[in-house]
């Protein structure tokens, strides 16, 4: 991305190289107060630190990806409602990736998978003021171009993997941001009696394994169950098979993959 498209369909900053899109879009939103508009959005050839949900390393080999981050001010969400952001910005991108390729579903809380291989990663950062949202920066790292991973990820996969094809990243990455951009909308002005209802069931319908039983592990270790629902605060519920009913809030539970 070193050659920044014309008429792009919000305000992007490109970059060469940076450690976190997200560090440098958080600093630049501090250093320019009032003056950055939501959806201004950094993107990076590579980057040198860039993180994932647990504190995981996200690899992408430089030039190949979307690395990039956004800006939003949601401050008509109270802070316990933050979730359905993450429910909006993964669907934008799940439906993104939807017109390219079959297969692809959100694993609670908001990674995107290709089948059983993970495809792009989301990492959501927000300020509070008072009981309300301030800004939100989300930075995603979506596998697009890439086709040999040498990370001791367990189950890595690209867009240039799954159909042989090259893809242009600028395009895919104003095609997620409308589609964000579009929910966002929606959300701040629609009805959240009728619309936030609609926003949790295409969730719950997208979701990575949300039919039969499979593999998870807690602090209590590995077991078998199936998703019930994601409820709208974020917390992940199970049915095990002695058919006890088990609510985790994020990082208490992990998929076995």
């Amino acid at each position: 991305m070193t050659v920044l498209p014309e008429n792009f369909p919000y305000p992007l900053m490109a970059l060469a190289k940076t450690d976190s899109t997200n560090r440098y879009l958080n600093d630049w939103c501090n250093g320019h107060p009032d003056a950055v508009e939501e959806l201004t959005t950094v993107c990076a050839e590579y980057q040198t630190a860039g993180k994932g949900q647990r504190g995981n390393s996200w690899e992408a080999a430089d030039g190949k990806n979307l690395l990039f981050s956004f800006v939003l001010y949601p401050a008509f969400l109270e802070a316990g409602q933050q979730f359905i952001l993450s429910q909006v910005i993964s669907l934008g991108i799940k439906e993104a990736l939807d017109n390219l390729v079959e297969g692809i579903s959100i694993k609670w809380p908001n990674d995107i998978y290709w089948r059983e291989k993970k495809i792009c990663g989301i990492l959501i950062e927000n300020d509070l003021q008072g009981r309300y949202l301030n800004r939100s920066i989300a930075g995603v790292g979506l596998n697009v171009n890439q086709e040999v991973f040498h990370s001791d990820a367990p189950n890595p996969v690209s867009l240039k993997q799954i159909t042989g094809q090259d893809y242009d990243r600028y395009e895919l990455l104003a095609d997620i941001l409308t589609r964000i951009h579009d929910y966002y909308v929606r959300l701040r002005t629609e009805n959240p009696v009728r619309f936030r209802p609609n926003i949790s069931v295409r969730y719950a319908e997208a979701l990575f394994r949300r039919d039969g039983w499979h593999l998870y592990t807690d602090s209590h270790g590995t077991f078998r169950a199936r998703i019930v629902c994601v409820e709208s605060d974020g917390r992940f519920v199970l049915e095990d098979e002695e058919k006890n009913l088990r609510h985790y809030l994020f990082k208490e539970v992990q998929y076995v993959v």
